[in-house]
């Protein structure tokens, strides 16, 4: 927050804000909405009042590799966060147009980078909307100020193949994967080229989908119950999804069921999946959790 602001309210609840929690602090100084969305949702012709782009499709992802939305460098990451107007010490919600989908992202990244005071928006645009909130549309009236946020990585936070590779073996770690089911299993097609069908030996399935209802995050408690069956009593959580945007849908999942040792394998199957790795794949279902 820049030297001659105002102080902000400091009660952020935790990783996920409602939509009336934010409409009640809009506008107030230190606090920026970043719009995360993605694809197709990426531009959408409205959006909440005064919210910026954060633009993974975009600058805030790696290109100089072959994987899709990866990390940017930290040098990086500060740039473009900047340009976005963060200062160190600033509260950011993070939400997506499609309800939530890629925000899990943002917010993760951010926390990655040294960010706490970050928070999703539970139901995204879609729940605000619906709330007769107010949005906006046509391009912005002005460039935010730039801000001086400074990234701190973060170790383990995100992580590579060969970590993914020691957690499958690993009897205090699970891999979950956020794919769906069909995928999973190897029965539908990846819907990007070249990558084989099924999943990593050892990991659970666990869609992204199905710890959220009607386009919010299930209750806390609903959250634990879907993770401990799957994980049992292993606490290091390890998640996986296509490109590494989904997964985070289910680390905020695992974050609100009160995990705290968890990790984002940022290649995910756009890596893993490519015959060239030679990482192993198998197919068919996963056992029942229990």
């Amino acid at each position: 927050m820049g030297a001659d602001a105002p102080p902000h309210d400091d009660s952020l609840p935790g990783p996920l804000v409602g939509a009336d929690w934010l409409a009640r602090r809009l506008g107030t100084p230190g606090l920026l909405v970043l719009d995360a969305s993605v694809g197709a949702h990426r531009g959408s012709a409205e959006r909440i009042v005064g919210a910026i782009p954060f633009d993974l499709d975009g600058p805030l992802s790696d290109h100089t590799g072959p994987l899709p939305h990866t990390m940017p460098a930290a040098g990086r990451f500060t740039e473009e966060l900047r340009a976005l107007g963060l200062h160190d010490g600033d509260t950011a919600v993070v939400y997506d147009a499609a309800g939530i989908y890629s925000s899990a992202r943002a917010w993760w990244m951010l926390r990655a980078m040294g960010l706490d005071r970050v928070a999703v928006l539970d139901g995204g645009l879609p729940g605000w909307v619906a709330a007769g909130l107010p949005t906006e549309s046509g391009a912005p009236t002005a460039l935010p100020e730039r801000g001086d946020f400074t990234a701190v990585p973060r170790p383990g936070l995100f992580v590579g193949a060969d970590e993914v590779a020691a957690a499958l073996s690993d009897p205090t770690s699970a891999v979950f994967d956020a794919r769906s089911r069909e995928r999973f299993r190897g029965t539908a097609p990846e819907p990007r080229a070249g990558l084989r069908g099924g999943h990593m030996p050892g990991a659970v399935s666990l869609p992204f989908t199905d710890v959220q209802h009607e386009g919010r995050m299930r209750p806390a408690a609903e959250l634990r119950a879907a993770f401990a069956a799957r994980a049992q009593d292993r606490e290091r959580l390890f998640f996986s999804c296509g490109s590494g945007v989904t997964a985070c849908v289910l680390t905020l999942g695992a974050a609100l069921a009160g995990y705290r040792d968890l990790a984002v394998y940022d290649g995910s199957w756009s890596e893993w999946g490519l015959p060239s790795e030679g990482r192993p794949v198998v197919t068919g279902g996963e056992a029942e959790p229990g």
